[in-house]
């Protein structure tokens, strides 16, 4: 029984050096702001379909025909999650003729997708 309590705590002890918070600086109004702004983008990031779009963006930007045939997201649902991204200022689009075509905007969201691809979607040979 002691050595579950002894890793529960050496797992906290861990979590807390991760983050190597010192709590006695924080700026709870600056903080707020921030979590704030944390959380919108998360609300953004919350549908698999977006994620989804989000991940083909990375490499490259990409038409909407190229997205749907890459990711397998039929209309009218393809395009209502591409104004979400694009609402959300998660994405940029560029028009060339008939064909818009959508990047990545915003740093943090490929930040974030750059962790949640090193988690949940890296196998054995990539890098991580």
């Amino acid at each position: 029984m002691s050595n579950a309590i002894e890793y529960e705590a050496s797992k906290q002890d861990d979590r807390t050096n991760v983050l190597n918070l010192d709590t006695s600086k924080l700026d709870i109004a600056a903080l707020k702001a921030s979590a704030t702004k944390a959380s919108a983008l998360l609300k953004s990031l919350s549908h698999s379909d977006r994620l989804l779009l989000l991940c083909q963006l990375v490499e490259s930007e990409a038409c909407v025909r190229d997205l749907e045939q890459a990711t397998g997201i039929k209309q009218p649902s393809l395009s209502q999650q591409l104004g979400v991204l694009r609402d959300n200022g998660l994405v940029n689009t560029r028009r060339e003729g008939r064909q818009i075509f959508y990047s990545i905007a915003s740093e943090d969201a490929l930040a974030v997708m750059q962790v949640l691809y090193q988690r949940f979607c890296a196998t054995d040979g990539d890098t991580k």
